[in-house]
């Protein structure tokens, strides 16, 4: 078996999270998908988000067909103690990551990078919903 292992923050779903998410699922057998908890994503995008609580945002991602299991992490200890657990074969990442230091990387077989959908991001999004 595969497993396969995506992370962030996916705080808005979007088609951008989706073609993520099934392109992850597309390498191997099983998915796992690691969240940021709601402490992080405030720390690494500011007080107003995340606009989704993580339990919220664990239960959307868990309904997904393509998911098999959503973990939830706080620190980087956190992110690399799940790659561990499930024994990662393959993490994806979005291609504006290639070059740079990717947190676990080193404890996985092989990371693959995915061209991102520039129309779709959650920052977008949130800035669509104000200027309305």
């Amino acid at each position: 078996m595969t497993t396969t292992f995506v992370n962030g923050t996916f705080d808005i779903l979007h088609p951008g999270h989706i073609a993520l998410l099934n392109t992850a699922r597309s390498y191997g057998d099983y998915l796992v998908v690691a969240i940021d908890s709601d402490r992080r994503v405030r720390e690494l995008k500011g007080s107003d988000r995340p606009i989704n609580n993580q339990h919220d945002r664990r239960t959307m991602l868990s309904n997904l067909k393509a998911v098999d299991v959503v973990e939830i992490f706080d620190t980087d200890a956190d992110l690399m103690n799940i790659i561990n657990q499930y024994k990662i074969d393959i993490m994806l990442k979005g291609s504006d990551w290639a070059g740079k230091h990717i947190v676990g990387g080193h404890l996985v077989n092989r990371i693959e990078y995915f061209n991102r959908l520039d129309e779709y991001s959650t920052t977008k999004t949130i800035q669509s919903i104000i200027t309305r």
